[in-house]
C-alpha cells in the first residue's frame, strides 16, 4: 500500500512539474537589454556569461545568472524559510508554556524540533549569508560577476527542492501513505535516526545532502571569485573584510560539508541496505557523533564568520572611522578558520572518552575563544570616541557585539570539562547556541539587510518601524535566551515537550519572549514590503553619507552609476533624509527622520 502511494505520488509530481514548465514557457517575454560598458548596471553586466537580450518576468527569475539576481533569490529564500522556522518555534514555545502535554503533542513537538534546527542552519543560515556575498562580493572586489556564473545558479536551485525534501513529511503526515516528518532531532543520532522506520527520515536526509552540494559548489565560486576575478587595484591588503571572511567560511566548507555528505550517505545506506556503519556491531553509533561534529563544529563559524564580516564592514561607517585593527581582525579570522577544526569532541565530553584526549579538546576550546575575542576589542575600540549614528544598521550591529559576548562567554564554560558535565543536554546549551545562531547571526543580517536596502530598491525604509524591530527583537531574544540558561542551571533537560512544574515560570518568560521576537519580525516584514512598494526615493549615491568620513566602498560608488543610467527609475521620486539617528560625542547636531 505504501509503496503504490509511493508511486502515484511520484507520477502527480511528475506530470505537476511538466505542466508548470509548459506554462513558464508561455509566459516568456524578451525585452531588449543592453549592458553598461562602465562596470554594471541594474540588471546585468558584459561579462560574456549573459544574454544580451534578457527575459522579464518570471522567466528572468528562473533563468537568471546575474550574480545580483541570484543573491536576491538566496535573500528571499532565506527569509521564507526564517518565517517557516520561526513559526515552528512559536509552536513549540506554546506547547512548553504548560509544564503538561497540552496542545500539540511530543510527536509533532519532536518532528517541528528536527525541522527548526535544520531549517535555521540549513536553510536559514547559509542563504542568507550567501545572498550578501552573492550581491556585494562582486562589487567589493571590482567584478564584473561570479567566475562561475552558471554553477552559481545552479547552487541557489538546488535548495529549493532540498527544502521541499525536508519540509514534505508534515504534508504528507496528513495523509494515509505512511510518510511523515523526521523526529530524530536536528543531531539525527544514531541509533535513533537508523531505527526509525520512517520514510520521511530519508526524504530528510536527501534534501540535506542536496543543501550540502548547494554550498559546496556555492564555496568553489566564492574561492576562485576572490582568488581570479579582483580589480586590478585590489590587492590582498586592500581587500575588504566581509570578503575575507566569506573567504574563510568558503575554506571551511570546502573541508565539512564533503564528510556531512559521507555520513548522510552511510546513514542512509545503514537505514535502507543492512550495512552497519554506525551498528554497535560496526562502526559504533560514537562514530555518527564524530562524524557529525567533525562537520558541525566549523559549521558554527561557516555561520558566524560571514556575519563578523557584515559588522566589521557596517559598524565602523556609522562610528565615523576606520575598522580599529583591520590586519588583526584579518588574522583572527584566519586563527578561527583553523582552530575550529579540532574542536568538535567538546560536544561530546560526556561520552566517556580517555580525560587526556578530553583535556587537549577543552585547551583548544578554550583557545579558539581568543580571536573571537579580538574581533570583539576591535568592534569596541573602533566605537569609542567615534562619532556614533544609531541608525538601524547601527543598532542592529551592537546588538550583534552584544550577544554575540553573552553566547561567546557561556559557550567558555561549556568548553571546561567539569562544567560541561553538570551543563551538558540541559537548556543551558540551548540558549548559549541560541545567542549566537539567532541572537547574533540573524541581527547581523538585519543590520546587512537595512544598510543595503537603498542600494538594491532605490527607496529608503522606514525608520521608527526599524527601531521597533530592532528593540522587539533584542528584548525577545533575550528575554528567551537568558530564560534557557536559567532553566539549564536549574537543570532542565533539553529535547523535551514536558517537564516538571518547578520549571514553569521561566518556561512562560521564554515563550512571552518568543512572541515578542515573533511579533518584531511581523514589523520587520510590513516595513520591508510597504517600503520597497511605497518608500521614499532616494534622491543620492551616497545615502548615508560616507564620502564625509572617507568610508564609502565600492558598492556605493557602484550604486552612484547606476543611478546616473536610465536603468534606474528616478522620475516620481520624493527625497528623503537618511536614517541619520541620533549622534553621540560628535558635534554635528542629530538628523530629523523622514
Amino acid at each position: 500500500m505504501v509503496e503504490a502511494g509511493q508511486i502515484a505520488l511520484t507520477v502527480v509530481m511528475g506530470v505537476f512539474l511538466l505542466a508548470v514548465a509548459a506554462f513558464l514557457t508561455r509566459l516568456e517575454d524578451w525585452r531588449s537589454y543592453t549592458p553598461l560598458a562602465t562596470g554594471g548596471g541594474y540588471v546585468g553586466e558584459q561579462t560574456g556569461q549573459v544574454h544580451h537580450e534578457k527575459p522579464a518576468g518570471i522567466v528572468r527569475w528562473l533563468t537568471t545568472v546575474d550574480h545580483k539576481d541570484i543573491g536576491m533569490l538566496y535573500g528571499l529564500f532565506g527569509l521564507l524559510s526564517f518565517a517557516w522556522g520561526g513559526i515552528a518555534v512559536l509552536l513549540m514555545r506554546t506547547e512548553l508554556a504548560v509544564p503538561e502535554e497540552a496542545i500539540i503533542g511530543a510527536n509533532f513537538y519532536n518532528a517541528l524540533l528536527t525541522t527548526h534546527g535544520i531549517t535555521m542552519l540549513f536553510l536559514f543560515g547559509t542563504p542568507i549569508i550567501a545572498a550578501f556575498g552573492n550581491y556585494f562580493i562582486p562589487l567589493l572586489i571590482g567584478a564584473d560577476d561570479m567566475a562561475f556564473p552558471r554553477i552559481n545558479a545552479i547552487a541557489f536551485w538546488l535548495l529549493p527542492p532540498a527544502a521541499i525534501l525536508i519540509w514534505i513529511g508534515f504534508p504528507l503526515g496528513a495523509t494515509d501513505i505512511g510518510i511523515s516528518a523526521a523526529e530524530t532531532s536536528w543531531t539525527m543520532y544514531t541509533p535513533l535516526s537508523v531505527e526509525q522506520a520512517n520514510p520521511g527520515v530519508d526524504l530528510m536526509l536527501l534534501g540535506l545532502h542536496l543543501s550540502g552540494v548547494s554550498a559546496t559548489m556555492g564555496a568553489i565560486n566564492f574561492i576562485a571569485t576572490i582568488f581570479t576575478e579582483r580589480g586590478e587595484n585590489v590587492g590582498w591588503e586592500s581587500l575588504d573584510i566581509f570578503s575575507w571572511t566569506m573567504l574563510t567560511q568558503s575554506g571551511l566548507i570546502l573541508f565539512s560539508f564533503p564528510l556531512l555528505g559521507s555520513a548522510l550517505v552511510m546513514l542512509l545506506l545503514d537505514r535502507n541496505f543492512g550495512t552497519l556503519f554506525f551498528a554497535a556491531e560496526g562502526g559504533g553509533p560514537m562514530l555518527w557523533q564524530h562524524l557529525f561534529w567533525f562537520f558541525g563544529h566549523p559549521e558554527v563559524y561557516i555561520l558566524v564568520l560571514p556575519p563578523m564580516g557584515l559588522v566589521s564592514l557596517i559598524l565602523p561607517r556609522f562610528s565615523g572611522r576606520k575598522l580599529f585593527g583591520f590586519k588583526f581582525v584579518v588574522y583572527s579570522t584566519l586563527a578561527i578558520g583553523v582552530l575550529s577544526f579540532g574542536v568538535w569532541a567538546h560536544h561530546m565530553f560526556s561520552t566517556g572518552m580517555d580525560p587526556r584526549i578530553r583535556a587537549s579538546f577543552m585547551a583548544v576550546s578554550l583557545a579558539i575563544a581568543v580571536p573571537s575575542a579580538v574581533k570583539t576589542f576591535n568592534w569596541i575600540t573602533t566605537m569609542w570616541n567615534g562619532r556614533l549614528r544609531l541608525t538601524a544598521p547601527m543598532l542592529f550591529s551592537i546588538g550583534f557585539v552584544q550577544n554575540f559576548i553573552i553566547g561567546g562567554v557561556t559557550g567558555v564554560f561549556l568548553a571546561s570539562v567539569p562544567v560541561d558535565l553538570v551543563l551538558h543536554d540541559t537548556y543551558y546549551v540551548v540558549g548559549h547556541f541560541h545567542f549566537v545562531v539567532m541572537g547574533a547571526i540573524a541581527v547581523a543580517g538585519f543590520a546587512g539587510i537595512y544598510y543595503w536596502f537603498p542600494l538594491y530598491t532605490g527607496r529608503m525604509y522606514q525608520q521608527t518601524l526599524a527601531k521597533i524591530h530592532f528593540w522587539t527583537t533584542m528584548v525577545g531574544s533575550n528575554m528567551t535566551f537568558f530564560a534557557m540558561l536559567f532553566l539549564g542551571y536549574g537543570g532542565m533537560p533539553r529535547r523535551y515537550a514536558t517537564y516538571l512544574p518547578q520549571f514553569a515560570d521561566w518556561h512562560m518568560v521564554a515563550t512571552v519572549g518568543a512572541f515578542i521576537m515573533g511579533f518584531g519580525q511581523l514589523v520587520f516584514v510590513w516595513n520591508i514590503v510597504t517600503s520597497w512598494l511605497e518608500g521614499p526615493r532616494v534622491e543620492s549615491g551616497d545615502p548615508w553619507n560616507l564620502e564625509d568620513d572617507g568610508l564609502k566602498t565600492k558598492e556605493w560608488a557602484w550604486f552612484e552609476r547606476k543611478r546616473e543610467t536610465a536603468l534606474a527609475a528616478t522620475d516620481g521620486g520624493e527625497e528623503v533624509v537618511p536614517d541619520g539617528g541620533q549622534e553621540i560625542n560628535g558635534d554635528e547636531p542629530a538628523e530629523d527622520e523622514a
